[in-house]
């Protein structure tokens, strides 16, 4: 029995969800993260702008959702070494930071972050913090498996490999080769992996 309380009216429908995502994310990509609007996205995904702020705050979060979770629900990646691992972890992120929608929200998105400390602080919340929890598992393999000590920083690697990515891909506007997140991987486990 679940102890969740039950919902009142009716349930969400996943069909919307997605056509606000997809609405979001080409609007993004059409008018730029300045125009992009919830009215504008209301009237492409077919909904209510209500049904839009049931779901998230503000634009912002939004926009973060269509363009920067896309991996958040993958399973965590089970290669057997930890180079593995964050090799596949780190070509999801370089594949996110690549796409177009990404690469036109992230300007508006980092000064709405710098200009707002309460939505940096729902972000990192709402979306980057469940990530992580989600990530602990590949660690937790590692250290398992002999790999690193039980006293690594998971977070600190955990924000250097993202880091990593976000400035050379989202910030420098590097077109990423094949090798990036497997080069990457390479130097963040040989950094922290036990001699």
């Amino acid at each position: 029995m679940s102890s969740s309380p039950l919902s009142r009216g009716r349930p969400r429908d996943p069909r919307s969800h997605q056509a606000i995502i997809k609405a979001t994310a080409e609007l993004l990509l059409e008018v730029g993260y300045a125009a992009t609007s919830i009215g504008a996205v209301a009237a492409r995904a077919g909904v209510g702008k209500d049904t839009i702020y049931r779901r998230w705050p503000g634009k912002a979060e939004l926009v973060f959702e269509a363009a920067f979770t896309t991996t958040d629900d993958a399973p965590a990646p089970n290669t057997g070494t930890l180079a593995g691992d964050l090799s596949v972890l780190l070509q999801g992120l370089v594949d996110e930071f690549h796409a177009p929608a990404a690469a036109a929200a992230l300007p508006g998105l980092l000064a709405d972050f710098a200009a707002d400390p309460e939505l940096k602080a729902r972000i990192r919340g709402d979306f980057l913090a469940p990530s992580k929890e989600r990530l602990l598992i590949v660690f937790e393999r590692a250290l398992l498996r002999g790999e690193i000590a039980a006293g690594t920083p998971v977070d600190l690697v955990l924000d250097t490999l993202a880091g990593a990515v976000f400035f050379h891909v989202g910030l420098v506007g590097e077109h990423p080769d094949q090798q990036l997140a497997a080069r990457l991987a390479t130097i963040v486990a040989n950094g922290i992996e036990v001699r």
